[in-house]
């Protein structure tokens, strides 16, 4: 099977053309771009409203309890419901596209209301004490403070974004979930596999691409990695009063 694998990866054919690995790559990628923009415009602000205001966090527990909803299921209601009402590839693009936003933002509006919701009370008084705005409070103090959780959730956003975007080649959207669907058809489970792996590979790139861009982001303070320095323990040279050195 590893050989096939191999054998499968190396053909120049597997590469090229509008079925090869480059192009169903870029279709993936396409296909997780539009769908986190989309629901990071609706999740992410949602989510921040609701962690500065306090209201509303019943919207918290309401979406993150469709997290339950099976994807699979959810795509073929959707393609069912949608698909005889759209004309051309619409019917099967647009019901993935809006069963992926549905499931991308329960991340990222947890994410985004966690991280203002864990912004200490005191940095808040202290920026009202200084005659800030509610907003400018907002985008000068809690957004900096919130961005672990908030690239948090869409770290997680992404992953689910893109493990889901391979199911919905049931349905017949494009991406790397094509290699897994026709290879099962066919029987060419070398392909299978190739794209299982493919998928993982993305899914790994894009997640340490996500957490370089939270080191660079965010302040060192901030961050879960963060050790604190160890402070000089040396002895102080100077004399004491007596004539003998300071002992630590």
């Amino acid at each position: 099977m590893i050989d096939r694998l191999l054998a499968w990866l190396g053909d120049p054919a597997t590469w090229s053309g509008s079925e090869g690995i480059l192009a169903r790559t870029g279709e993936h990628l396409v296909y997780s771009l539009v769908v986190l923009v989309i629901a990071g415009l609706v999740a992410i602000p949602l989510g921040l409203a609701i962690g500065h205001t306090g209201r509303g966090r019943w919207l918290i527990s309401t979406t993150n309890a469709a997290r339950a909803i099976p994807s699979l299921g959810l795509l073929f209601a959707f393609a069912l419901w949608l698909g005889p009402r759209l004309e051309s590839d619409l019917a099967f693009v647009l019901p993935s596209l809006i069963v992926l936003v549905i499931l991308a933002m329960p991340p990222l509006l947890s994410g985004a209301y966690a991280g203002v919701e864990a912004v200490d009370p005191a940095a808040r008084d202290a920026a009202h004490g200084v005659g800030m705005t509610r907003r400018q409070v907002l985008t000068g103090v809690e957004l900096p403070c919130a961005l672990p959780l908030l690239l948090s959730g869409v770290r997680s956003a992404t992953l689910q974004v893109v493990a889901t975007a391979t199911i919905a080649s049931y349905i017949s959207l494009g991406g790397l979930g094509r290699f897994l669907i026709d290879g099962l058809a066919a029987s060419d489970y070398a392909q299978v596999a190739g794209g299982a792996l493919l998928v993982a590979l993305l899914a790994l790139v894009l997640d340490g691409l996500l957490a370089l861009l939270t080191r660079l982001v965010v302040s060192p303070g901030l961050r879960a990695d963060a050790r604190p320095r160890r402070r000089d323990r040396r002895p102080d040279p100077r004399p004491t009063p007596s004539g003998r050195k300071a002992i630590p």
